[in-house]
């Protein structure tokens, strides 16, 4: 197991900074994502990673091994990495074994020893029974394994992944979400995973770099993200939400349901503070409301099986989410409290 950092790392295109100034560490055996939409710099920072741009300030290194900075840059093929694409290309000609164990070939690596390290790669995925068979006749996500077993084949130090699951249909996605996690509890790799999808990266990584713009906006666990994001942008990026403005509380404070009442009801002009309010925090009530209690109009709901997403609005115009284990009647009034939020940072 490898430790991977990055120090102030910044990439310039012309006068463009598409990696402004990144810095974070990845422990030995962590699954790491870099998330964001698109443009980010988060490819940009995968590729600095595997050696195929060069770094423009900053280090990387692993271990105690420098890999890049402004003066130095080691070759890809020596820094003892592997990268799985979003494309699998995988050698149509070729069988599985052979385009897993393509990269021994030019290693000089025959015999025994070859045999031996495609079965154990192949048996990592899940398909030894599939080695003799050509990608054509395999499906997506299969031909995504075998793109892994041929990354793994060599025993890097660290697995780099540039959204490998971006072609594949959701049910698909899903459970290859589960072959990843699965691959990664039997390797115990470090792996930095690059995607733009945030339930993909919550569902997979131990921590994930949120980037926008090229810089870092917040390093965290998912639940972290998910319950204490940094600023409005995250909140409205990680996870579904509702975004209020209040009267007290300072960012980086939970509320509890007396105090975040007490800020909403306050004077409108007063209301300076956002407010991340999850659709899990907001509690229609069945009974006859109370003078502390809420008012909104069911605007429209959506069936997602185990439950109806409401979307309401309050009295001064907000819009709300909410979860409610029945349908309601578009238009009618609920009396509703909300029972926590987190402060945010303004953009």
């Amino acid at each position: 197991m490898a430790a991977l950092s990055i120090e102030g790392v910044s990439k310039f295109f012309g006068e463009h900074a598409a990696v402004d100034d990144l810095s974070l560490t990845v422990e030995p055996g962590e699954f790491v994502a870099l998330l964001g939409p698109s443009g980010c710099g988060k490819t940009t920072m995968l590729r600095m990673l595997a050696g195929f741009e060069p770094v423009s300030r900053g280090e990387i290194r692993l271990n105690d091994t420098l890999l890049a900075s402004a003066s130095h840059h080691v070759e890809p093929e020596q820094r003892h990495m592997a990268m799985v694409f979003q494309s699998y290309a995988l050698w149509p000609h070729m069988s599985v074994a052979d385009n897993v164990g393509y990269p021994l070939k030019l290693k000089k690596v025959r015999g025994a020893a070859y045999r031996e390290r495609v079965h154990r790669a192949l048996a990592l995925v899940e398909l030894e029974g599939y080695a003799s068979r050509t990608p054509q006749a395999l499906s997506g996500g299969q031909r995504q394994r075998v793109a892994l077993a041929r990354c793994l084949v060599v025993e890097p130090a660290v697995v780099l992944l540039d959204e490998p699951l971006a072609n594949l249909d959701r049910h698909l996605r899903a459970a290859m979400e589960q072959s990843f996690q699965a691959f990664h509890r039997r390797t115990q790799a470090t792996m930095v995973y690059v995607t733009h999808d945030q339930s993909e990266a919550m569902a997979l990584a131990d921590r994930i770099a949120v980037m926008r713009e090229g810089r870092l906006v917040q390093w965290a666990t998912p639940e972290t993200l998910y319950r204490e994001p940094k600023s409005q942008w995250v909140a409205g990026f990680i996870g579904q939400g509702s975004e209020l403005y209040i009267a007290n509380g300072a960012p980086g404070q939970r509320l509890t349901e007396a105090t975040l009442m007490q800020g909403l009801t306050a004077p409108l002009a007063s209301r300076t503070q956002p407010v991340l309010v999850r659709p899990e925090h907001v509690r229609i009530k069945a009974d006859a409301p109370t003078a502390r209690d809420l008012s909104a109009r069911l605007e429209h709901q959506t069936f997602r099986g185990e439950r109806f997403e409401l979307h309401l609005q309050l009295q001064d115009g907000t819009a709300l989410m909410a979860y409610h284990p029945r349908a309601l009647t578009p238009g009618q009034s609920v009396a509703l409290t909300l029972t926590e939020g987190w402060c945010l940072e303004r953009d």
